[in-house]
């Protein structure tokens, strides 16, 4: 059986991503290396993780897409669900987050909106699905 367990989001500084997502978010940390290069967040089921971008780079042998705000995101995104949308959007917003589009009630009843984080990645924040 194969389980979805990480997430991981290359950053510039993992001390400060970490710090960014327990603010926004309230997740506590699970923890960081010494080296301040790999930090997870208990954050549910699968764990929300940082490596910093020399790490990244260390592992891929062609580099990556760094993601950043002066560019657009990427076409993926991370989601949280929530059950106050606009609360947790004001949350995020004081910890530094980018509102890309505001709350928003879908057709289907779903409530979405979207932001994004200090290195530039696209945060969804979003209801349950009924």
């Amino acid at each position: 059986m194969i389980k979805f367990a990480y997430t991981i989001l290359y950053v510039q500084n993992v001390a400060n991503s970490l710090n960014f997502y327990e603010k926004a978010f309230g997740w506590t940390r699970k923890f960081i290396t010494p080296e301040g290069d790999y930090g997870e967040l208990v954050s549910g089921e699968t764990t929300l993780s940082f490596a910093a971008i020399g790490l990244a780079n260390s592992n891929l042998n062609n580099g990556f897409i760094e993601s950043n705000l002066q560019q657009r995101p990427f076409g993926i995104e991370i989601g949280f669900v929530v059950e106050n949308v606009p609360a947790a959007v004001e949350m995020a917003l004081a910890a530094g987050a980018v509102l890309e589009k505001s709350p928003a009630v879908k057709p289907w009843g779903q409530t979405v909106a979207y932001m994004r984080d200090l290195d530039g990645f696209l945060i969804e924040l979003c209801t349950a699905m009924a």
